[in-house]
């Protein structure tokens, strides 16, 4: 049994600026939620069988109260915006269950579902599937990885050491320090990516770092002025962490079998129609009944 969790705030946005525009029945643009939609479905004609969708409802999240230049929906196409309840409701209708987060973001919903489905002794393997690098963290060995499904990599754990040259639970110290811009902070100053690999590859922690720069280890180049610069950001690398940090305690499923898709609802019969996807229906409702075949 594999559990596949979608990053559907990424999944939006890459069909938004991916494919034309297109308008529902009544005028509104539909064309990213059609082609999200149909992803998922493809998955599903694919072989998945267990599927939970995570978005942003609200792109603003508890981060912003930590943090005054966290990112936010400003700049965010409003024609994107709007696709976002549409595309909740569909995936819904769908028999795909959703998380559409508020308080905290689409990550942190992932995060959680992941280690939860990964404590199920049914489960042969987690696909997390986003390329974002903060989901890195949520890796474990080979039974919890990334799918990029875009460019078709799976990132298992020693995946993650070859891009960023550390282990999953030392990405959020990794992204303190070299800040994050698509998460809106900036990490701290002098340390570059290559600089943090070769730190944290040491020291798996920001506290792990010696205080003395003389005794850090000598493969740590610079290690006078990037001590100087840490300790003198300390409590910045310290918030930047927890931005970083994803949260594992957000209520997702009860049981690993909330997740298995049985096929769509009555509805989703009207929502195809008022998005003018009638093929989308039909391949649904073909899936659905090789499902219930089995």
């Amino acid at each position: 049994m594999d559990v596949h969790l979608v990053d559907g705030t990424y999944e939006l946005f890459r069909h938004f600026f991916a494919i034309p525009p297109a308008v529902d029945v009544s005028g509104q643009e539909i064309a990213a939620v059609r082609g999200v939609l149909t992803s998922v479905l493809s998955m599903i004609e694919r072989g998945a069988t267990h599927i939970g969708v995570a978005t942003d409802h609200v792109v603003e999240s508890f981060r912003n109260d930590l943090y005054p230049g966290y990112k936010t929906s400003e700049g965010v196409p409003q024609e994107l915006l709007s696709q976002f309840p549409i595309l909740e409701e569909a995936l819904e209708a769908m028999g795909v269950m959703v998380w559409p987060m508020v308080y905290y973001e689409a990550d942190d919903a992932l995060a959680s579902a992941a280690m939860k489905a990964a404590q199920d002794g049914r489960v042969t393997q987690v696909l997390i599937c986003t390329p974002d690098k903060d989901l890195g963290q949520c890796v474990v060995g080979t039974r919890v990885v990334q799918l990029d499904r875009r460019r078709d990599i799976v990132r298992d754990e020693a995946g993650v050491m070859a891009k960023f040259g550390v282990k999953p639970q030392s990405i959020p110290d990794y992204l303190a320090v070299v800040g994050d811009t698509a998460d809106g902070f900036p990490g701290v100053a002098g340390w570059g990516v290559k600089a943090a690999s070769l730190t944290f590859s040491q020291y798996s922690h920001l506290e792990d770092i010696p205080r003395n720069w003389r005794e850090c280890h000598p493969s740590i180049r610079k290690s006078r002025l990037l001590s100087e610069s840490l300790f003198n950001s300390w409590n910045d690398a310290l918030l930047f962490r927890t931005l970083a940090t994803l949260r594992l305690d957000v209520p997702v499923f009860e049981t690993i079998e909330d997740l298995r898709w049985k096929g769509p609802f009555p509805k989703f019969e009207e929502q195809c129609r008022r998005m003018k996807a009638a093929d989308l229906f039909g391949r649904t409702t073909s899936a659905a009944s090789k499902v219930v075949a089995k």
